[in-house]
């Protein structure tokens, strides 16, 4: 396989599927569509979307179809999260995948109000699974009806304030109390686990549900994909000391500039590139042990190790 050409065909594929769910930029409140349309238009690796699918192929689901609205919602729920995590209040970030960011292109107030429409869009985009099930038998239906409110029910929680949002309320608090250092990494490992593990642990394990495995392998999953984001965001803080903005597509040395604690203000950009790799060569002895096989998956999980964006 060509990772690369497979990768990109990938996101391909994901972009139109998430571009089916964005609304039409008409109407008397034109604006916060635009806003919203810019701010999940504007690139990256779609990551979470890509998860959630290849983890439904891994457990041999069959209708694409069925997690289409999910793809879509899970990368504007991440979405939603940069929008509101660039603003003046949070990092003022003026650069967010080599574009300007929402709040410098539509103000303030706008990039507020568009990551408060996109979370809430979210939700309503996922919901549209019943949809996609009403011409089913009705066993099928029966059993995917479960399915789809265990996965709105899981996306709701890791996206909330047990998830996303209280790891964000973790790091607010982390930047403006004097906290030990023999406790530091302990909050940043509480942080990231939330901030962002948490939706990346919904993306697979959505995947996982919708594609009907089975409770163990679920767990198994959800266990490996807490370790995939927690080293995801040890490299974002390593790429942020070593990379450039014009590969990141954002500024570097932000964390610095902002006196953001992070894993290298804790320890050597060795030991925390020596943090992920082990983190991930756990997430890969989890998968390796599951008896379901998707080699896409597989490579994708190794290549997070050695990214350099």
């Amino acid at each position: 396989m060509n990772f690369d050409t497979e990768n990109n065909n990938t996101i391909g594929f994901v972009e139109k599927i998430i571009k089916k769910y964005l609304p039409k930029e008409e109407g008397k409140q034109k604006i916060i569509f635009e806003a919203i349309n810019y701010s999940i238009l504007a690139g990256g690796k779609r990551l979470r979307p890509i998860l959630l699918m290849e983890t439904f192929k891994l457990f041999n689901g069959e209708d694409i179809k069925i997690i289409e609205p999910f793809m879509a919602a899970i990368e504007m729920i991440h979405t939603y999260s940069l929008v509101h995590d660039d603003l003046p209040a949070m990092d003022n970030d003026e650069y967010r995948r080599g574009k300007k960011t929402t709040h410098i292109v539509y103000g303030e107030d706008m990039a507020i109000l568009a990551g408060d429409g996109i979370l809430n869009l979210a939700f309503e985009t996922a919901l549209t699974s019943y949809d996609n099930i009403e011409n089913m038998e009705l066993q099928k239906q029966v059993e995917l009806n479960k399915q789809i409110s265990r996965s709105l029910q899981v996306m709701a929680n890791k996206a909330g304030i047990y998830g996303m949002i209280g790891g964000q309320v973790g790091d607010v608090l982390l930047e403006n109390e004097e906290i030990e250092k023999e406790f530091r990494l302990e909050q940043l490992n509480f942080i990231y686990r939330l901030k962002t593990a948490a939706l990346i642990e919904a993306s697979m394990m959505i995947g996982a549900i919708l594609a009907g495995a089975d409770e163990e392998s679920i767990k198994t999953i959800e266990q490996l994909s807490r370790n995939i984001g927690l080293a995801f965001q040890i490299k974002d803080d390593v790429l942020d000391i070593i990379s450039t903005q014009e590969v990141l597509g954002k500024p570097v040395n932000s964390d610095n500039k902002n006196k953001k604690i992070t894993y290298t203000t804790e320890m050597t950009v060795e030991e925390a590139n020596s943090e992920v790799e082990s983190l991930s060569n756990e997430a890969i002895l989890l998968y390796d042990g599951l008896t379901y096989e998707n080699d896409y998956l597989r490579l994708l999980i190794t290549k997070l190790i050695s990214r350099e964006f």
